[in-house]
Order: structure tokens, then C-alpha cells, then sequence
């Protein structure tokens, strides 16, 4: 195994299952609202977290819905949209499609917005495109059709990515054949 190989390695070994998601919850006048018990869901499973905290969802391709609910406040939900981390991507350019087949699989190759601010009696969208290291994400509303074309746009972005690094990864390989 070559040193390259060790450094890029596949997202398996460098994206744990889980991600830490810090979840803030706020009323619709910017206070803190604490006492909040926030759930997410995917289709790996049930992810719990107390108002300023953190939930670890299992990673997926699929976006976690999180449900923040406290007695006597309006509910708060926000879809967080998971992207495709680039783990995936040098699965492809450095070792294979096999190695992305496994990550897509096991939900390694994504990853979701790492900080949200719920607002309590809003149902906002968080995209893992617009997130910064070390800053709170400020959810957007959206409708249904938004969400479709999120996850349409969200699609062929992921589709393309693949094709060029495979296309990048052929060019490679043709170059180091004699």
C-alpha cells in the first residue's frame, strides 16, 4: 500500500458512522429556548439531543428531520440536507468505485450540517452546501417543491462529481500506462 493511498484513504476510516450535530433551539424572537428535547430521524435510526447540544446521527445520504418539541411551545422541525463529503469523491480518484459503493452504503460518504439554530414553531431547511466550520447555520423556509428541487439539483451535483473524478482518475491512469 502506498503512501498515497494511506493519506487519501476511503471515508470509511476518515468519517466516523456518526456526526456530531450541535442543535441550538430559539424562539422566533432570537431568545434561547432551553428545556427542549430534540429528536432526528433518517433511515438509520432515532438521534436524540437536549436544547444546546449535540445529537450524533448515523451519516446517510439521505437528510435528518429534527423535531424539537417542549410543553407549552410551538414544535420546531428542520430538514437537515446531507451532501456527499469528500471521502467519496477520493474513494473514486484513489481507490475505485468499490470503495464509494461501500461509503454510499454505509452513509460514510456523507456528511449533514454540523450546526443549526432551530427556531421553535418554524420548519426551516439546513443545506450542508451552505455550511461553515465553527459557525451556526440559519435555516431557510421552504416548501415541498423547494425540497424536491433541492434534492434534484442536490442529485445532479453528486452524479457530476462522480463522473469527473472518474473521468480524472481514467485520465491518471492512462497517463502512468506505458
Amino acid at each position: 500500500m502506498g503512501l498515497q493511498t494511506l493519506l487519501t484513504g476511503c471515508a470509511t476510516i476518515t468519517k466516523d458512522a456518526n456526526q456530531a450535530v450541535r442543535v441550538e433551539t430559539y424562539s422566533k424572537n432570537n431568545v434561547a429556548v432551553t428545556g427542549v428535547k430534540c429528536v432526528g430521524k433518517n433511515e438509520r435510526g432515532e438521534f436524540t439531543a437536549d436544547s444546546s447540544g449535540v445529537m450524533r446521527p448515523h451519516r446517510s445520504g439521505e437528510n435528518l428531520l429534527v423535531s424539537c418539541s417542549k410543553d407549552g411551545e410551538e414544535t420546531g422541525i428542520g430538514t437537515l440536507i446531507s451532501r456527499a463529503n469528500g471521502g467519496m469523491f477520493g474513494n473514486i480518484l484513489f481507490g475505485g468505485g468499490i470503495g464509494a459503493i461501500i461509503d454510499h452504503n454505509k452513509g460514510t460518504a456523507y456528511s449533514y450540517p454540523d450546526w443549526v439554530r432551530v427556531i421553535m414553531g418554524d420548519n426551516l431547511v439546513y443545506d450542508r452546501k451552505n455550511n461553515k466550520d465553527n459557525e451556526i447555520m440559519l435555516g431557510q423556509t421552504a416548501s415541498p417543491e423547494e425540497l424536491k428541487k433541492i434534492a434534484a439539483v442536490k442529485d445532479a451535483e453528486e452524479k457530476a462529481a462522480i463522473e469527473k473524478a472518474a473521468q480524472e482518475k481514467a485520465a491518471a491512469e492512462a497517463k502512468n500506462t506505458p
